[in-house]
């Protein structure tokens, strides 16, 4: 049997070994995937998120991609679609107009003006679409009849919703959409065509004569417009003040009470009596024996009888 300081030096030398070569496999460092993997892995996640619906989160992704590639086509259109998704078309229009791949999306470029209410730079990149193309584009009629409606030309929008009505597949979802906007356009074209004229010849003769040879009328001036404003507000301002007075006056006396006549209430009311100013005053104290009750008043000689016979015993008898 070894001795035992031998033993002991031996464990020790093997667990400076494992412990030197420990160190040495976490010291070692990773090599990084390649771009290829990580873009891999990316496009992964992007197509999850889509299906997830978890359309910020895929922005996100398209950004750690176009970091590695910048010129990634798949991801700036997805990108730019997203966008469009999540109605920020603010920012889709600045990535369409700041990178040269999206030339070709000039379709994408005018819904965007036409949800910022930029309906004339719209109608000119719609110009610009029908120029480069002539063929039959129903996303360019349908934003075409979109921005006739909001520019107010009614019978333009009706008549292109009418032809998107006659080549649209029955009971689709297009079909719905179509004919709602067709029924709007009808509504205007009718009040302005036929109700508009009906209320007109509800009017009495003495105003419609004179209606079309009478001068339109004429703007007042700005400080005369802010004068009359000034003394509208005042007056009824004052009006509501003094009605809110009388209300409150009305209000806040009870009823049975005369003001001026009635005495006003005890302002210590609401004060428990012994609390009161008044409390003691008037009252006559009781002296001597004021706290004696009603009976018999005995005399001092049976008094005194009564007392010696006390003080005699020193006890009182018991009752049986």
């Amino acid at each position: 049997m070894p001795p035992k300081t031998l033993a002991k030096t031996a464990k020790t030398s093997t667990r400076k070994q494992i412990v030197k070569q420990v160190g040495r496999t976490k010291a070692t460092p990773k090599h990084p995937s390649p771009v290829s993997d990580t873009l891999r892995r990316f496009f992964t996640s992007l197509c999850a998120q889509i299906d997830g619906g978890h359309f910020n989160n895929a922005i996100k992704t398209c950004d750690k991609i176009l970091r590695l590639d910048p010129h990634d086509e798949d991801a700036l259109q997805t990108k730019l679609f997203l966008l469009l998704q999540t109605e920020q078309y603010g920012t889709a229009l600045m990535l369409i107009s700041d990178d040269g791949a999206f030339a070709g999306y000039d379709f994408e470029k005018a819904y965007s003006l036409y949800r910022l209410h930029r309906e004339s730079e719209a109608v000119d990149v719609l110009g610009v679409i029908k120029e480069k193309d002539d063929s039959d584009n129903r996303g360019v009629r349908h934003l075409e009849a979109q921005l006739a409606y909001r520019q107010d030309s009614y019978q333009t929008s009706f008549d292109l919703y009418n032809q998107l009505l006659d080549t649209a597949e029955p009971r689709s979802e297009e079909q719905s959409d179509i004919l709602t906007n067709l029924e709007a356009s009808q509504k205007h074209l009718d009040f302005i065509n036929i109700d508009f004229l009906h209320v007109l010849d509800t009017l009495p003769s003495s105003l419609t004569s004179g209606l079309e040879s009478a001068p339109p009328p004429q703007p007042l001036s700005s400080l005369a417009t802010a004068l009359a404003v000034a003394t509208v507000t005042s007056n009824t301002r004052a009006e509501d003040d003094s009605a809110r007075k009388v209300n409150t006056v009305r209000k806040r006396v009870p009823a049975g009470v005369v003001p001026g006549v009635t005495p006003p209430p005890d302002p210590e009311r609401w004060l428990k009596k012994s609390e009161r100013s008044t409390f003691g005053q008037g009252s006559k104290r009781r002296r001597g024996g004021g706290g004696a009750t009603q009976g018999l008043v005995e005399s001092g000689g049976t008094a005194g009888h009564q007392g010696g016979k006390s003080g005699g015993t020193g006890r009182g008898k018991k009752k049986k």
